[in-house]
């Protein structure tokens, strides 16, 4: 069987995994970013390593593959669609791994399968480290079963077809998310407040028993880190969370709280090199002015 050509629509922290994981396993591998007109861009410069990946521009990123993973932010995804859709081969699958509604995976879907492509929806239910494309990852859509084997051949081992319906692994990951990422903002509102009354000790000695001891990926230091570093993508998906709690005709309120203290978190992203969280906390308490009330 030939080795399928792969492009990758969107050059962050998962596409940039998934270039690893895939470079030996397809017969072809390009790539394609909105950063990357930007030389000094990390999609760009991340790109830059590998000879020949980067395209020029999406129409030749996608031109001739049977498999386009897109990999984009939330707000972006039917953006990613429309810019990959009159390009696609026919009968070209269209992994969508975004984390986005139920609704704008439908639209997404739209635009793709009008143009005569397959698309099958993923939600990553984990990190995308230390499992990397074996990460667990949800199926979704009237295609997923017929693309599991192709998932599998090339390294997607933690993968299963949730439904046939679209848009119900995006549910569940959405759904997910009001928690995971809710658990950070929660823990960012918490501790900023418990330093300013000089009580932080006592809250982070009470939330130790909360947490597995040897668990490094559940402390409070790493939650509020994880905010700093990634907050902007994690607005844009609480954003996708809210829509997803709003479409169910339940209250999204906590999401989009969790929305805005994500976003906050964005813009100070340097507070995040110290391994100290009183100084953490102290450097982002210096800006909480602009902190949401």
């Amino acid at each position: 069987m030939t080795a399928p050509s792969v492009c990758l629509l969107g050059f962050g922290e998962v596409g940039q995994v998934l270039c690893e994981d895939l470079r030996t396993r397809v017969g072809h591998l390009s790539a394609w970013d909105l950063k990357f007109s930007d030389s000094a861009s990390e999609p760009r410069r991340a790109a830059a390593r590998h000879e020949g990946l980067a395209a020029s521009d999406a129409r030749h990123a996608v031109d001739g593959a049977d498999l386009v993973i897109s990999a984009v932010t939330a707000a972006q995804i039917v953006e990613a669609a429309s810019s990959a859709a009159p390009h696609l081969k026919r009968n070209a699958y269209f992994f969508d791994l975004n984390s986005s509604s139920p609704a704008a995976k439908r639209q997404a879907a739209g635009i793709v399968e009008s143009a005569g492509g397959r698309f099958v929806e993923a939600a990553i239910m984990s990190p995308i480290s230390p499992r990397r494309a074996a990460s667990p990852m949800l199926l979704g859509g009237a295609h997923a079963d017929g693309f599991l084997p192709l998932a599998r051949e090339l390294g997607f081992s933690g993968a299963e077809v949730f439904s046939g319906k679209l848009g119900a692994a995006s549910a569940a990951k959405m759904c997910r998310s009001v928690v995971v990422k809710g658990l950070e903002a929660l823990m960012l509102e918490s501790l900023l407040a418990a330093r300013q009354h000089g009580v932080e000790g006592a809250v982070l000695e009470s939330l130790r028993s909360l947490f597995p001891p040897d668990s490094s990926a559940a402390t409070p230091r790493y939650m509020i880190s994880r905010a700093l570093v990634h907050g902007r993508r994690r607005a844009e998906e609480m954003g996708e969370a809210a829509r997803t709690v709003a479409e169910a005709g339940v209250s999204s309120r906590m999401s989009s709280a969790c929305a805005e203290w994500q976003e906050w978190a964005s813009h100070h992203p340097d507070a995040a090199a110290t391994p100290d969280i009183d100084v953490m906390l102290d450097t982002l308490l210096s800006a909480r002015g602009s902190a949401p009330c």
